[in-house]
């Protein structure tokens, strides 16, 4: 099968840790082990999150004293394809994927996105309300209650194409493992295909949900730290929901900074295309792919 996974950036740096390489890299490989079970029998493109690292970039160039001004969000998205891409390169090659490349990917949004004037993204680390606030008076940053604590938030405006697919899709079936749009691909504006960045951060889930379509990809798996779709999360009804149809699924509401973009992407997809779709954790890649664990969606 042709299978698109997205994978969140929360995956490769867990909350509490410390934002350093080492980790990082830690959870890259253990991502890698599991990518690797299937990689081995499909063609497979991967889309990473890039929440944590991007954040963590654009707090290092805001607190550079030598920059007259910090660099622009979109090119750190850029640095952080090429960062994460190469972690995974390297531990899907120690796993013995023979054939992996990375594709540093642009990604076409709409400058008159509703997004840009409502951020939603959460990105970087998560602190206490004072420090958030002092961080949000000194950079200029906008920021939203996560859990309980207190992130950063950006623009978030939806994927209508990604340049690089078909470069994607002859590298697939050229029988290369293929990641691509991380962070959900560099946002670009098209102007006669002259293409100009724009300051935000485009959604990995609705972008894997794109390529996955664009691809004809026969399968979708989102893969996160949960089991599932919950329903009822925290409450004392709170379950896991195994298999759902898309007008089901559709019909519940999810947060818009965690779990609502994913069930958008997957919802999406399967109504678009028929195809099957998946939400399910990282750890558990064999069975949500096999349909046995994680939330099924079927048209």
């Amino acid at each position: 099968m042709r299978i698109v996974v997205a994978i969140g950036g929360n995956a490769l740096l867990r909350r509490g840790e410390r934002p350093d390489a080492a980790p990082q890299r830690r959870h890259v490989a253990a991502a890698a082990a599991a990518l690797a079970r299937i990689a081995r029998d499909h063609q497979v493109a991967v889309v990473h999150g890039n929440g944590p690292q991007v954040g963590l970039l654009a707090l290092e160039s805001g607190a550079d004293p030598t920059l007259s001004e910090p660099y622009p969000l979109a090119d750190l998205v850029a640095e952080s394809q090429g960062l994460i891409g190469l972690w995974l390169q390297q531990a899907l090659l120690d796993e013995g994927i023979g054939d992996v490349v990375t594709l540093v990917s642009q990604t076409v949004v709409d400058p008159s996105d509703p997004a840009f004037r409502e951020p939603t993204k959460f990105i970087g680390q998560v602190y206490d309300e004072p420090t958030a606030r002092r961080l949000a008076d000194l950079h200029g940053w906008t920021i939203r209650a996560d859990g309980g604590g207190w992130r950063r938030v950006v623009a978030s405006p939806l994927p209508r194409d990604i340049v690089e697919l078909p470069v994607a899709a002859w590298l697939l079936d050229a029988g290369a493992t293929v990641v691509l749009a991380g962070g959900g691909g560099v946002p670009v504006v098209d102007r006669d295909h002259r293409y100009q960045s724009v300051d935000a951060v485009v959604d990995k889930d609705r972008a894997a949900a794109l390529a996955a379509e664009s691809l004809d990809a026969d399968l979708l798996l989102v893969l996160t730290d949960v089991e599932g779709v919950i329903r009822d999360f925290g409450g004392s009804a709170e379950k896991v929901l195994r298999e759902v149809s898309v007008a089901e699924l559709s019909s519940m509401s999810f947060p818009a900074g965690s779990m609502g973009p994913k069930v958008e992407a997957v919802c999406g997809f399967t109504r678009r295309t028929g195809r099957r779709s998946a939400i399910g954790s990282l750890d558990e890649i064999n069975g949500v792919l096999a349909g046995t664990t994680g939330t099924q969606v079927r048209s």
